[in-house]
């Protein structure tokens, strides 16, 4: 059975080398994650290649997802590393301050008092430190412990409830933008946007610094602040899709809002022919165990319940124990998850309006697949759209994108229930038909008297031209 929920993988130490990354591509990898808060330019440059070369010796499109750092709120270093709080101490954080002590620690966010007032609750590393603002004198906030413990150096900075103004797009941001297109990222990830705008400037700059190379990559809103759940749709049309970021998120918000939180932002976002990924410690117990918990096997399984195109790894893969297994396990639970998944196509489209002649060709293809219990459903196409469509609808049937073209193939790699094959482009209809159903025999997929969907635009090799659907006999051609 064909997995359709994708997996993200993130790399780092612990998988970047050529026998780890190449096992946990045949293990299920389809789009591999690069951090950009951590390493150098050229490291992400030398892992893009190697990612690369190990997906085609494999046989396989993955995607490259380069995920910017954003705004760094977080506290300075300390004398000695760390300090432990208790309950009751007052604390200054200081942005004048170079070295941190008991008393104060520094800021790598210098403008963060003049986002705060008394009374503000600050949450630090991951919410697990709770300080309450007494008062804020010039540069230096001044507050009081509630919850303590131990805070160790860099550690991240949220207020409850959200608000800071730091910028979604840092200079360094920008610099890694360049980066990322010199190797053609096919996903540009975009820290901490609050709205529209955010999107739309990371777009730009991802666009321009494409130019060179004829690359457009597709852009990823990662959802991790409370003032972007209001304008939640106006961001999701400035972007391809979002991940449900669910770390920084659950500190703003509260944990418990969060699930509820992430079947709307999945919902919303395949409502509007958008992509998700669902993130964070969704394997985390597997940085230093073999297994996952049960926890985290529901977790897995209700993301991919709720409709996610993919769920990702970010430590688990990047800097844990067992990578490869990591990756074994979500395709295990994925798997699973899917088989007990109930299809109902028709209550899909009851209220489903749509304009343009592409969209309704692959709707068209979607509700006669589905009636006519086909065994596969291939689009021919340039630019992805069509099949990228039809993953946003509930169907057991494997959608198949054709096309002759590289940087489709990779993006499309995060489509759920999508799987892309390589076509190289054709004189006339009659032998682009005869091809994809000539492929499909290959890999196996249907057997001669199936059933099959296929849709096409004509001309042929016009992108975003699909207009045309035929239900194929296999061995008609």
């Amino acid at each position: 059975m064909s997995r359709a929920t994708k997996i993200v993988a993130t790399i780092g130490p612990a998988s970047s080398d050529r026998e780890t990354l190449t096992r946990m591509i045949r293990a299920g990898v389809d789009v591999v994650r690069l951090n950009f808060s951590h390493g150098k330019p050229q490291d992400h440059i030398d892992r893009a290649t190697l990612v690369r070369e190990v997906a085609d010796e494999c046989g396989k499109k993955v995607a490259i997802m380069a995920d910017l750092q954003g705004p760094k709120i977080r506290v300075g270093k300390f004398e000695n590393g760390k300090i432990m709080l208790a309950n009751g101490d007052k604390f200054i954080l200081d942005a004048d301050c170079q070295m941190g002590n008991q008393e104060r620690v520094g800021l790598d966010y210098k403008a963060l008092p003049r986002d705060l007032k008394g009374n503000d609750v600050l949450l630090l590393n991951d919410g697990l430190i709770v300080l309450k603002v007494e008062r804020v004198m010039g540069n230096e906030i001044h507050t009081v412990v509630k919850i303590g413990g131990e805070l160790s150096n860099n550690k991240g900075i949220n207020r409850q409830g959200g608000g800071l103004s730091a910028p979604a797009l840092t200079a360094k941001d920008m610099d890694d933008i360049k980066t990322a297109m010199s190797f053609q990222a096919d996903y540009v990830a975009v820290s901490f946007p609050k709205n529209a705008t955010d999107m739309e400037m990371a777009r730009q700059l991802s666009n321009v610094a494409g130019e060179p190379f004829g690359h457009k990559p597709m852009m990823i809103a990662k959802i991790e602040r409370a003032e972007a759940i209001p304008l939640l749709q106006e961001i999701l049309d400035a972007s391809d899709g979002i991940m449900v970021a669910r770390g920084d998120l659950a500190v703003e918000v509260g944990n418990a809002a969060v699930p509820g939180l992430q079947k709307r932002m999945i919902k919303m976002a395949r409502a509007s022919n958008k992509l998700t990924i669902t993130a964070t410690q969704m394997m985390e117990s597997m940085i230093v165990n073999a297994v996952p918990t049960r926890a985290e096997v529901s977790d897995v399984a209700n993301a991919v319940l709720d409709g996610t195109d993919a769920v990702m790894t970010s430590a688990e893969t990047a800097s844990g124990k067992y990578p490869v297994e990591t990756v074994e396990a979500m395709h295990a639970i994925c798997l699973e998850a899917e088989r007990s998944e109930n299809v109902q196509l028709d209550a899909d489209f009851l209220n489903l309006r749509f304009t343009r002649v592409d969209q309704s060709i692959a709707y068209g293809a979607l509700f006669t697949a589905h009636h006519l219990r086909v065994k596969a459903i291939a689009a021919l196409t340039e630019s992805g759209s069509t099949a990228l469509w039809m993953s946003r609808h509930n169907i057991d049937i494997p959608i198949f994108a054709i096309t002759p073209n590289v940087a489709t193939r990779r993006k499309a790699a995060l489509f759920r229930n999508v799987h892309t094959l390589e076509l190289a482009q054709c004189p006339d209809t009659e032998a682009m038909l005869k091809g994809a159903q000539d492929l499909l025999l290959a890999q196996g997929v249907v057997q001669k008297g199936d059933l099959i969907v296929v849709t096409w635009g004509e001309p042929i090799g016009q992108v975003g031209g699909t207009n045309a659907l035929k239900i194929l006999r296999v061995g008609e051609y």
